[in-house]
């Protein structure tokens, strides 16, 4: 029965239920967490092979005559940006190969502009305003790295095919101050939706107002399918804007972060020629070439892309089942209550909710009083500030699938508590 056709009495009865099993949960001293998208150990020893594929017998010499243990080859060796090229749908020639974390990258492209500029224009310190496009809900470490530089932030809303475009292309057109926008354009962080055709050629085909605008397209979850049989497609970004004639458009980001080990992987841009050049010039001064051992261990375990897709695959038999238990409880519990909505992504490592306007702190609040964390309700808004209080994010991949059924019981029970609470207060007003 939907929770706002309930009368008062009903509210009321259904309520102290509530509550009642609430406590009993409270008394079971769960300790959980699913504040992050983690991958879980089984994920993690899927990966075990890389600390095999290499010894002190090793011939760490790479098809071209480099040898990995010196220094050089300042944008990654050839076999890695063929591999990570395969893997982001690039030419290799357009990919910078970094090191461990591809958020590193995208901290790193915003502080060059910051204090450089993008290919000869005015550096964003030297602006008197500087602001970014946030589509939301989104990553909060991506509106974390431009709440740093003191960048305005001015929140997309978000529909099921990416962002609004109509609102993207009228502010980026009317104003010279935006720089950039957030994208997380496959499985997005956190609703696990994918960007429609039509919004990817409309991307591409943006006139920003700022010679200077680029799109951070961040394709952290290119690879991370549940299913066979049933996959997003995404538009490959960097192609469409060459066939727009917006070749310098984007900077695309890309990691095996959750792929092999978040803390040991290796990152990678691909850009325009142009972009290619403006980037090289400050990464001379930065460093002479990254960890060229880490790429080469990676090339030579997964050998090709081939090896790198049925990897995937043994990561989705591991996850396919936390989402489907999530959903199913989720489907179960609430499906007809009418006081909460939710994503069934394909792919990535997040399903997205929507509470009742006002409920999603006082929903994560319980739950972490009961012994379950979660992402802190408002982190997928700018500045932490959710003005609807309505979005939270679910990250089914870390917990074992036995405490994940009881997180996610829990995590319902929080959401019937709330919004029976909050609907009994209106109903008495």
């Amino acid at each position: 029965m939907r929770y706002d056709e309930m009368s008062r009495e009903e509210l009321q009865e259904e309520l102290s239920a509530l509550k009642q099993e609430y406590r009993k949960m409270q008394a079971m001293d769960l300790h959980l967490d699913m504040s992050r998208g983690k991958p879980c150990i089984e994920q993690l020893n899927l990966s075990m092979g890389l600390m095999d594929v290499l010894d002190s017998s090793s011939d760490l010499t790479c098809d071209d005559g480099t040898d990995c243990r010196n220094y050089g080859q300042l944008t990654g060796i050839e076999e890695a940006r063929e591999l990570l090229g395969d893997m982001m749908e690039n030419n290799p020639n357009d990919i910078i190969i970094y090191g461990n974390s591809s958020l590193n990258v995208m901290y790193d492209t915003v502080s060059r502009a910051y204090t450089h500029g993008i290919m000869g224009n005015t550096p964003w310190c030297k602006l008197d305003r500087v602001k970014f496009l946030c589509p939301v809900p989104g990553y909060d470490r991506h509106f974390a790295i431009t709440e740093y530089f003191g960048i305005e932030m001015i929140p997309v809303p978000m529909n099921e095919h990416g962002p609004e475009m109509s609102v993207v292309e009228k502010l980026v057109a009317e104003d010279e101050a935006i720089k950039g926008i957030w994208c997380v354009p496959k499985y997005s962080n956190p609703s696990g939706i994918s960007y429609s055709d039509e919004t990817v050629r409309r991307f591409a085909r943006l006139k920003p107002a700022a010679k200077d605008f680029r799109i951070f397209w961040d394709n952290a979850y290119g690879m991370h399918h549940l299913y066979d049989e049933k996959q997003d497609y995404l538009i490959e970004i960097l192609a469409e804007c060459k066939r727009a004639g917006n070749p310098d458009l984007v900077y695309k980001f890309a990691s095996t972060s959750k792929i092999t080990f978040p803390g040991s992987g290796i990152a990678a841009l691909a850009t325009s020629p142009n972009n290619m050049e403006d980037i090289k010039k400050q990464l001379r001064n930065q460093t002479i070439g990254h960890d060229k051992v880490n790429q080469l261990r990676h090339v030579r375990f997964f050998g090709n892309i081939h090896g790198m897709v049925e990897h995937m695959r043994k990561h989705a038999d591991i996850l396919r089942p936390k989402f489907e238990m999530v959903e199913d409880t989720l489907a179960r519990e609430l499906g007809d209550s009418g006081i909460g909505t939710w994503t069934k992504p394909l792919g990535g490592y997040f399903i997205g909710f929507e509470s009742l306007p006002g409920c999603a702190k006082k929903i994560v609040a319980r739950c972490k009083k009961a012994g379950v964390v979660m992402t802190p309700a408002g982190a997928t808004w700018p500045y932490g500030q959710d003005p609807q209080d309505t979005s939270i994010r679910i990250a089914p991949t870390f917990p074992p699938l036995d405490d994940l059924r009881e997180a996610s019981h829990l995590f319902c029970l929080c959401v019937k508590i709330v919004s029976a609470e909050k609907l009994l207060e209106e109903k008495q007003a």
